[in-house]
Formats: structure tokens, sequence, C-alpha cells
């Protein structure tokens, strides 16, 4: 696992989620990130109703999103059955297709068809999950997803403790998976959880609701300055 630089607080990537965003302002909110500097990813979050209880977005607006905006697309698939709509997303403009671990289709052939398709694959594992489902897997993934919330909805309360399962995350990509490039976490992630999850590994940060409760030019530099000064602080194995 490619690991963050200690003196190079860019090397944490930070993903705006656009399920925290107003929908309706879609277009000027990505483009508020891209102004705000510091923000390299946006995350585009697709459920069907059947994985997560809730419906979001297709690959309409990952088109829309790649005609408009520079930032590199990562899609979170939360589906049942991945299989099936792995080329749409490709086509649409996707640069990083996650699927979960829990789905239906086989997360390692998912995985194997993404990279086919030419993309970075992801695998997410829910809270409930260990890490050890990932290592049929660790082979062909480029990112590891910890969950921090329960998939589904924006604006969820980090789920304490979360930092143990992302070092034992860390531990196993640089033992088993030295070709997997990121550790992503996606859920409550703010300025107050920041510092745990950056010491426990992970090198990319997933914000919704913390970057678009106000203008992404406020927020952003907060999110920035709490990767900053964790990346002062020691790093550690097992957070309690």
């Amino acid at each position: 696992m490619t690991q963050p630089s200690r003196d190079r607080p860019d090397s944490i990537v930070i993903a705006a989620s656009i399920l925290g965003a107003d929908p309706l302002r879609l277009g000027e909110a990505l483009k508020a990130c891209e102004s705000a500097g510091g923000i390299e990813w946006v995350q585009v979050d697709v459920m069907d109703g059947h994985f997560t209880p809730n419906l979001s977005f297709g690959p309409g607006t990952v088109a829309g999103i790649a005609k408009e905006s520079k930032l590199f697309i990562d899609v979170h698939l939360m589906v049942s059955r991945p299989a099936g709509v792995l080329e749409a997303f490709a086509k649409a403009g996707a640069k990083l297709l996650t699927v979960h671990a829990e789905a239906q289709d086989s997360p390692r052939e998912c995985l194997k068809t993404i990279k086919t398709l030419g993309l970075k694959a992801g695998l997410a594992l829910k809270p409930g999950t260990p890490v050890e489902a990932a290592l049929p897997c660790l082979d062909v993934l480029d990112l590891l997803l910890i969950m921090t919330v329960e998939p589904g909805f924006a604006g969820q309360k980090f789920i304490a403790g979360s930092g143990r399962k992302i070092s034992r995350a860390k531990k196993l990509l640089e033992e088993k998976a030295p070709r997997a490039r990121w550790l992503q976490v996606d859920g409550g992630i703010g300025p107050d959880t920041i510092p745990e999850v950056v010491r426990a590994g992970a090198n990319v940060l997933v914000a919704g609701s913390s970057l678009f409760k106000e203008p992404p030019s406020v927020t952003a530099p907060r999110l920035r300055k709490a990767i900053s000064e964790s990346l002062r602080m020691s790093p550690i194995e097992n957070v309690e």
C-alpha cells in the first residue's frame, strides 16, 4: 500500500461525496469544490433500493459530471448486483468503481471486470464485515473502502471505534496487497474524526455533509488543516 507522507498533507486525498450536496445545485457544488482547492476526487454513491433502503444516482449523473468537472470520478456501487452495471458506469466516465464484498455478485469477478474495462477497482466493507473478507480480492484491488457508517444515507454519525478496523485494514494491505494504492474511509468524516482515521492509516477521506454544510471554500480548508495536524501526530497501530 502506498503510504501517505508524514510531511506532505497533500498525499491524503479528499473525495467530495455529492450525496451530501444540494441535488438541485450539483453543478454549482462541483465548481465550488474545484475552486476551493484541496479536493481531488468526487464520489458518486449509487444505491439501488435493495442493497440500501435508498435510491440515488445513475450513469447519467456520472456522464454529466465527467462532462463538466475535472475531478477524478469515484463511483461507489452500493447495489446488490453490480456486475450488470459496471460497463455502463465505465462508459459514463467513471475512473474508479468500488463494489461491496456483501453484494450478491462475486466481488472478485466484478473487480476483474473493472480492471478489464481499464478502470481502478475498489472493494468496500460495511461496518459489520471483517477486514478478512477482502482476502480473496487483494490481488485485484486498487482501493479498500472501510465504511464508518451503515451505507444508505448522508449525515450519519461516525461509528465509534472504527479506527481499529482501519488499522487492521492497513496492516492487511501492507502485508498482502503491496500494489494497492488507497485505503479509503467513508461516513461521518470531518475535522473531529479525521485525526483518528488518518493516524490509523487511511489516505482517501470521503467528505459529504461536513464539506457541503457551508461553502467548500470555507469547509475544505478546515478539512485540510485537520489532515495537516493529524500527520504531525504519531501514527498509531491500534486506536482504542
